[in-house]
Protein backbone atom coordinates (compact mmCIF):
# COMPACT_ATOMS: atom_id res chain seq x y z
CA UNK A 1 0.00 0.00 0.00
CA UNK A 2 1.64 3.66 -1.05
CA UNK A 3 1.77 5.22 2.58
CA UNK A 4 0.19 9.05 2.96
CA UNK A 5 3.73 10.93 2.26
CA UNK A 6 4.09 9.26 -1.04
CA UNK A 7 0.54 9.54 -2.07
CA UNK A 8 0.14 13.05 -1.63
CA UNK A 9 3.47 13.64 -3.13
CA UNK A 10 2.33 11.50 -6.32
CA UNK A 11 -1.06 13.76 -6.21
CA UNK A 12 0.84 16.72 -6.35
CA UNK A 13 3.09 15.73 -9.18
CA UNK A 14 0.16 14.54 -11.06
CA UNK A 15 -1.62 17.67 -10.57
CA UNK A 16 1.33 19.84 -11.88
CA UNK A 17 1.43 17.38 -15.13
CA UNK A 18 -2.35 17.37 -15.58
CA UNK A 19 -3.45 20.30 -14.32
CA UNK A 20 -5.81 18.76 -11.53
CA UNK A 21 -6.26 21.27 -8.85
CA UNK A 22 -5.88 19.93 -5.36
CA UNK A 23 -8.77 21.66 -4.06
CA UNK A 24 -11.12 20.06 -6.32
CA UNK A 25 -12.94 18.37 -4.15
CA UNK A 26 -16.11 20.66 -3.19
CA UNK A 27 -18.18 20.04 0.57
CA UNK A 28 -21.20 17.71 0.84
CA UNK A 29 -23.70 20.19 0.57
CA UNK A 30 -26.70 18.83 2.81
CA UNK A 31 -28.84 16.10 2.33
CA UNK A 32 -29.90 12.98 4.93
CA UNK A 33 -27.31 10.88 6.37
CA UNK A 34 -29.29 7.54 6.04
CA UNK A 35 -28.10 3.78 5.92
CA UNK A 36 -25.78 4.44 8.92
CA UNK A 37 -26.64 0.98 10.59
CA UNK A 38 -28.44 -2.33 9.21
CA UNK A 39 -31.29 -1.62 10.21
CA UNK A 40 -31.44 1.86 8.81
CA UNK A 41 -31.17 0.09 5.40
CA UNK A 42 -34.88 -0.41 5.68
CA UNK A 43 -35.34 3.16 5.10
CA UNK A 44 -33.91 3.51 1.57
CA UNK A 45 -35.69 3.18 -1.64
CA UNK A 46 -35.95 -0.99 -3.58
CA UNK A 47 -32.93 -0.76 -6.04
CA UNK A 48 -32.57 -4.84 -6.11
CA UNK A 49 -32.44 -6.66 -8.97
CA UNK A 50 -29.95 -6.02 -11.94
CA UNK A 51 -30.51 -2.93 -13.71
CA UNK A 52 -29.80 -2.82 -17.58
CA UNK A 53 -29.07 0.24 -19.95
CA UNK A 54 -31.94 0.98 -22.01
CA UNK A 55 -29.06 0.89 -25.23
CA UNK A 56 -31.53 2.21 -28.08
CA UNK A 57 -31.67 5.25 -26.29
CA UNK A 58 -28.28 6.00 -25.44
CA UNK A 59 -27.91 5.48 -29.22
CA UNK A 60 -30.63 7.62 -30.56
CA UNK A 61 -28.45 10.23 -27.89
CA UNK A 62 -25.34 10.11 -29.79
CA UNK A 63 -26.82 10.03 -33.27
CA UNK A 64 -28.26 13.32 -31.99
CA UNK A 65 -24.92 14.69 -30.51
CA UNK A 66 -25.60 17.37 -28.85
CA UNK A 67 -22.57 17.20 -26.44
CA UNK A 68 -21.25 20.67 -25.82
CA UNK A 69 -17.58 19.84 -26.85
CA UNK A 70 -15.02 21.95 -27.68
CA UNK A 71 -14.36 22.80 -31.59
CA UNK A 72 -11.14 20.33 -30.96
CA UNK A 73 -13.01 17.59 -29.51
CA UNK A 74 -16.55 18.14 -31.92
CA UNK A 75 -14.08 17.40 -34.86
CA UNK A 76 -12.66 14.33 -33.07
CA UNK A 77 -15.89 13.29 -32.48
CA UNK A 78 -17.61 13.64 -36.09
CA UNK A 79 -14.89 11.95 -37.62
CA UNK A 80 -15.15 8.87 -34.93
CA UNK A 81 -18.91 8.81 -35.65
CA UNK A 82 -18.21 9.08 -39.64
CA UNK A 83 -15.63 5.85 -39.23
CA UNK A 84 -18.17 3.88 -37.09
CA UNK A 85 -20.94 4.56 -39.72
CA UNK A 86 -18.41 3.00 -42.27
CA UNK A 87 -17.99 -0.02 -40.61
CA UNK A 88 -14.11 1.46 -38.67
CA UNK A 89 -15.31 1.98 -35.23
CA UNK A 90 -11.72 3.49 -33.54
CA UNK A 91 -12.44 0.70 -30.49
CA UNK A 92 -11.56 2.87 -27.97
CA UNK A 93 -11.59 0.26 -25.52
CA UNK A 94 -9.76 -2.81 -26.65
CA UNK A 95 -7.08 -2.23 -24.12
CA UNK A 96 -9.10 -4.19 -21.48
CA UNK A 97 -8.73 -1.01 -19.38
CA UNK A 98 -12.05 0.27 -17.52
CA UNK A 99 -14.62 2.77 -18.98
CA UNK A 100 -14.25 4.23 -15.82
CA UNK A 101 -16.61 7.45 -15.03
CA UNK A 102 -18.41 8.52 -16.36
CA UNK A 103 -18.04 6.33 -19.50
CA UNK A 104 -19.33 3.53 -17.18
CA UNK A 105 -22.97 5.34 -16.73
CA UNK A 106 -23.15 6.91 -20.25
CA UNK A 107 -23.13 3.90 -22.83
CA UNK A 108 -22.87 0.68 -20.41
CA UNK A 109 -24.23 -2.18 -22.41
CA UNK A 110 -24.21 -4.98 -19.19
CA UNK A 111 -26.17 -4.70 -16.18
CA UNK A 112 -24.84 -3.92 -12.70
CA UNK A 113 -26.34 -4.43 -9.92
CA UNK A 114 -26.75 -1.79 -6.21
CA UNK A 115 -25.78 -3.10 -2.69
CA UNK A 116 -26.69 -1.12 0.14
CA UNK A 117 -24.46 -1.27 3.51
CA UNK A 118 -23.98 1.16 6.30
CA UNK A 119 -22.27 4.12 5.05
CA UNK A 120 -22.25 3.39 1.61
CA UNK A 121 -23.98 2.47 -1.83
CA UNK A 122 -21.25 -0.08 -4.13
CA UNK A 123 -22.42 -0.69 -7.57
CA UNK A 124 -21.33 -3.79 -8.86
CA UNK A 125 -20.90 -3.84 -13.09
CA UNK A 126 -20.95 -7.41 -14.96
CA UNK A 127 -18.54 -6.16 -17.91
CA UNK A 128 -15.07 -7.08 -17.86
CA UNK A 129 -15.41 -8.33 -13.86
CA UNK A 130 -13.32 -4.45 -13.33
CA UNK A 131 -16.75 -2.34 -12.67
CA UNK A 132 -17.04 -1.14 -9.31
CA UNK A 133 -18.20 2.33 -7.65
CA UNK A 134 -18.16 2.66 -4.40
CA UNK A 135 -20.19 5.97 -2.85
CA UNK A 136 -19.93 7.05 0.60
CA UNK A 137 -22.64 7.75 2.20
CA UNK A 138 -21.40 8.50 5.75
CA UNK A 139 -21.17 12.42 5.72
CA UNK A 140 -17.44 11.98 4.79
CA UNK A 141 -16.02 14.90 2.21
CA UNK A 142 -13.65 13.82 -0.36
CA UNK A 143 -10.01 13.87 0.40
CA UNK A 144 -7.93 17.21 0.33
CA UNK A 145 -5.58 15.78 -2.39
CA UNK A 146 -7.59 12.43 -3.63
CA UNK A 147 -5.62 9.70 -5.99
CA UNK A 148 -7.26 9.94 -9.37
CA UNK A 149 -8.61 6.75 -10.48
CA UNK A 150 -10.77 5.20 -13.42
CA UNK A 151 -13.73 6.02 -11.45
CA UNK A 152 -12.86 8.79 -9.41
CA UNK A 153 -14.16 9.30 -5.46
CA UNK A 154 -17.79 9.15 -5.07
CA UNK A 155 -19.35 10.39 -1.82
CA UNK A 156 -23.63 10.97 -1.53
CA UNK A 157 -26.30 11.85 0.43
CA UNK A 158 -30.20 11.07 0.21
CA UNK A 159 -32.82 13.92 -1.04
CA UNK A 160 -35.84 12.01 -0.35
CA UNK A 161 -35.50 8.93 -2.28
CA UNK A 162 -33.26 10.34 -5.12
CA UNK A 163 -29.07 9.47 -4.16
CA UNK A 164 -27.25 12.65 -5.04
CA UNK A 165 -23.72 11.43 -5.87
CA UNK A 166 -20.93 13.71 -6.52
CA UNK A 167 -17.27 12.58 -8.01
CA UNK A 168 -14.40 13.86 -8.07
CA UNK A 169 -10.22 12.41 -8.63
CA UNK A 170 -10.84 11.15 -11.93
CA UNK A 171 -7.62 10.46 -14.18
CA UNK A 172 -7.32 12.70 -17.01
CA UNK A 173 -7.10 9.67 -19.45
CA UNK A 174 -10.32 8.58 -18.73
CA UNK A 175 -13.02 8.60 -21.87
CA UNK A 176 -15.64 10.74 -21.58
CA UNK A 177 -17.80 8.47 -24.51
CA UNK A 178 -21.04 8.88 -26.19
CA UNK A 179 -20.39 4.89 -27.76
CA UNK A 180 -18.08 2.11 -27.91
CA UNK A 181 -16.01 3.82 -30.36
CA UNK A 182 -16.54 7.66 -30.22
CA UNK A 183 -15.35 9.82 -26.93
CA UNK A 184 -12.18 11.89 -25.55
CA UNK A 185 -9.89 11.93 -23.05
CA UNK A 186 -11.69 14.30 -20.32
CA UNK A 187 -8.20 16.36 -19.93
CA UNK A 188 -8.58 16.47 -15.79
CA UNK A 189 -10.46 18.78 -13.25
CA UNK A 190 -13.39 16.55 -14.41
CA UNK A 191 -16.16 16.56 -11.94
CA UNK A 192 -19.51 14.42 -12.27
CA UNK A 193 -22.88 15.03 -10.25
CA UNK A 194 -25.78 12.20 -10.38
CA UNK A 195 -29.24 12.03 -9.22
CA UNK A 196 -30.20 8.71 -9.29
CA UNK A 197 -33.54 7.99 -8.10
CA UNK A 198 -36.66 5.65 -9.29
CA UNK A 199 -39.39 7.17 -12.54
CA UNK A 200 -41.44 3.93 -12.25
CA UNK A 201 -41.41 0.70 -10.39
CA UNK A 202 -38.58 -1.01 -12.70
CA UNK A 203 -37.11 2.31 -14.02
CA UNK A 204 -34.38 3.92 -12.66
CA UNK A 205 -33.35 7.32 -14.07
CA UNK A 206 -29.19 8.74 -13.64
CA UNK A 207 -29.11 12.59 -14.30
CA UNK A 208 -25.94 13.32 -15.28
CA UNK A 209 -24.13 16.84 -14.76
CA UNK A 210 -20.67 16.70 -16.34
CA UNK A 211 -17.95 19.45 -16.15
CA UNK A 212 -14.71 19.07 -17.80
CA UNK A 213 -13.17 22.28 -19.08
CA UNK A 214 -10.60 21.00 -20.96
CA UNK A 215 -13.25 19.14 -24.05
CA UNK A 216 -16.69 20.55 -22.76
CA UNK A 217 -17.74 24.42 -23.47
CA UNK A 218 -19.98 24.32 -20.57
CA UNK A 219 -21.61 21.48 -18.29
CA UNK A 220 -23.22 18.95 -19.80
CA UNK A 221 -26.56 17.66 -18.50
CA UNK A 222 -27.70 14.36 -19.96
CA UNK A 223 -29.89 11.50 -19.16
CA UNK A 224 -29.43 7.52 -18.65
CA UNK A 225 -32.43 5.10 -18.13
CA UNK A 226 -31.58 1.52 -16.47
CA UNK A 227 -34.90 -1.01 -16.63
CA UNK A 228 -35.10 -3.13 -13.48
CA UNK A 229 -34.80 -7.06 -14.27
CA UNK A 230 -35.36 -9.62 -11.85
CA UNK A 231 -34.53 -13.80 -11.54
CA UNK A 232 -31.09 -13.35 -13.21
CA UNK A 233 -27.51 -12.81 -11.36
CA UNK A 234 -24.02 -10.81 -12.33
CA UNK A 235 -21.99 -13.29 -14.73
CA UNK A 236 -18.40 -12.70 -14.73
CA UNK A 237 -16.63 -11.40 -17.50
CA UNK A 238 -12.90 -11.18 -18.30
CA UNK A 239 -11.79 -9.02 -21.18
CA UNK A 240 -10.00 -11.01 -23.72
CA UNK A 241 -10.64 -14.82 -22.72
CA UNK A 242 -12.07 -15.29 -26.08
CA UNK A 243 -8.57 -14.92 -26.94
CA UNK A 244 -7.15 -18.08 -24.61
CA UNK A 245 -8.73 -21.41 -24.87
CA UNK A 246 -8.39 -24.06 -22.46
CA UNK A 247 -5.52 -27.08 -22.70
CA UNK A 248 -3.47 -29.79 -20.90
CA UNK A 249 0.03 -29.15 -20.64
CA UNK A 250 2.62 -32.00 -20.73
CA UNK A 251 1.95 -33.33 -17.19
CA UNK A 252 -1.82 -33.23 -17.35
CA UNK A 253 -2.12 -29.78 -15.41
CA UNK A 254 -4.90 -27.45 -16.92
CA UNK A 255 -3.40 -23.89 -18.93
CA UNK A 256 -4.81 -21.33 -20.95
CA UNK A 257 -3.18 -21.05 -24.60
CA UNK A 258 -3.44 -18.33 -26.55
CA UNK A 259 -6.19 -18.41 -29.72
CA UNK A 260 -3.99 -19.23 -33.08
CA UNK A 261 -5.36 -17.01 -36.28
CA UNK A 262 -6.94 -19.12 -38.96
Amino acid sequence: MMNTTKRVLLTLLLCSVTGLSPSLAPAQTGGEILGQSFADLANLPDWSGLWTPDVADQRAQAVENSTPWTDNSAEEISFMLAEDVAGRPAGIFNDCLPEGMPTWMLISHNAFEVLFTPGRVTLLGESDSNRLRRIYTDGREHPEYPDPTYHGHSIGYWDDDTLVVDTVGILPEVFIAITEGTGVHNGGDMHIVERIYLAGPDTMYVDIGITAPHVLTEPWKTRRIYERVRGFDIIEGICLQGNSFNQLDEDGNFIFLPTMPE
